[in-house]
């Protein structure tokens, strides 16, 4: 039952303000405002709504500066996808047109109508928070690095095609080294076989290949520019060079603070204890899972926001399991990451990988499927705060102990 004083806000988020709306329990609306994105109106935010004694607060997003000042005032504050609210837009009479004020309604009715089905946002330790941070940042750097890369390949292929497939990566060391003192087929044309082997000993190059085979590679490409243009694009190409070691630079500089801060972690043990789990992605699965034990009281919990979990449809006598697209994707990503590269480190792992190969099963689909069955193990683990142990664990100790065939 609500109590006559029962009240619902929603906001709708933005960059430079916020539009707040606060429904009464029959879904009439009893005050609008909007605020600055700045300290100052989002103190005043607060006090609005803890005016209104609001029971909760709906909004599009689970994080920064808004929700977090939400949190520290003790609100309820419940998220709802952006892409369920587009798709509310209907059930209020609203085109598909983007408006502030109604989606703000929108997520106060929400709230009001179907909040009982929804699950309230619990806060994470400000260490997981941090390390979260860190973890995204750093995915988003590799990402950065990966565009980078290719628009230098793409930039190569025109003006010095040689140098794209002469080594296994282009933003290795050794190709990085050669792009930064060759960087244009008119500069790397004073390069002769024994010049080529010279420069690869200076390097301390590692590969396999000759110098005298390397250049044969290079020679044989097809011509890259020269002539007047050759200077200004081999500028180009040092822009490029230049980026990508800024962005590798970084990249580690995370890499060190993200395994600083999972050694200090109380949950980091649980998550480096996992096969092959390294430290990016156990940091990646525990700033991803969170500490907040409440958030999932299930494994099914768990899968299910990880997209572990298949999504079942069932109309009449037609019952359809597909794939799970509305999850929270970093999450996915991280439990795919870790368990795809289990199965090469335990055998639990890789019996339940290749019976769903065996199975007919393509390679993201069986991927899928152990990271369901690590969601059991992880979650287990988590809740108990234990690390994993394979020597406890059952079902990998029947495959250990079984007599062979």
């Amino acid at each position: 039952m609500h109590s006559p004083t029962t009240t619902y806000a929603g906001i709708d988020w933005a960059s430079r303000s916020h539009v707040i709306c606060v429904i009464d329990q029959g879904g009439a609306v009893i005050e609008r405002d909007e605020v600055e994105h700045d300290a100052a109106g989002l103190r005043r935010l607060v006090r609005r709504l803890t005016a209104k004694r609001v029971s909760g607060v709906a909004i599009e997003r689970p994080d920064g500066p808004v929700v977090d000042a939400l949190l520290g005032a003790g609100l309820t504050v419940v998220v709802i996808a952006s892409r369920h609210v587009k798709a509310l837009r209907t059930r209020y009479g609203l085109t598909g047109n983007k408006d502030d004020h109604a989606d703000a309604y929108v997520l106060a009715d929400v709230l009001r109508t179907d909040g009982h089905r929804l699950r309230p946002l619990l806060p994470d330790t400000p260490a997981t928070v941090a390390l979260r941070a860190s973890v995204r940042a750093r995915k988003d750097l590799v990402r950065a690095r990966v565009r980078i890369v290719q628009q230098l390949s793409a930039h190569l292929e025109r003006v010095f095609p040689g140098a794209v497939d002469l080594f296994a990566d282009l933003d290795s060391p050794i190709a990085q080294a050669l792009l930064t003192r060759f960087p244009s087929a008119e500069r790397a044309a004073w390069l002769g076989p024994r010049r080529f082997e010279a420069w690869l000993i200076g390097q301390r190059y590692p590969g396999r290949r000759t110098g005298a085979e390397l250049h044969a590679r290079l020679v044989a490409a097809p011509a890259g520019v020269t002539g007047p243009e050759a200077d200004p694009l081999a500028a180009v190409t040092l822009g490029y060079v230049r980026a990508i070691a800024a962005v590798r630079e970084q990249i580690g500089v995370l890499e060190t603070r993200i395994a600083e801060q999972l050694a200090l972690h109380p949950d980091g043990t649980i998550f480096t204890s996992l096969p092959r789990s390294g430290t990016v992605r156990a940091a990646a699965l525990l700033a991803e899972i969170g500490d907040c034990r409440e958030r999932f009281p299930t494994p099914e919990a768990l899968a299910c926001l990880a997209g572990a979990a298949p999504s079942t449809r069932q109309s009449g006598q037609h019952r359809a399991v597909t794939f799970r697209w509305a999850c929270d994707k970093k999450l996915r990503d991280a439990l795919l990451d870790f368990a795809e590269d289990s199965r090469f480190a335990n055998e639990w792992a890789a019996d339940i990988y290749r019976r769903a190969i065996e199975r007919g099963k393509r390679h993201p689909h069986a991927g899928r499927i152990l990271a369901r069955a690590w969601v059991d193990v992880i979650w287990r683990c988590w809740q108990d705060r234990v690390p994993y142990d394979p020597a406890k664990h059952r079902a990998l100790q029947r495959l250990v102990l079984a007599p062979a065939a």
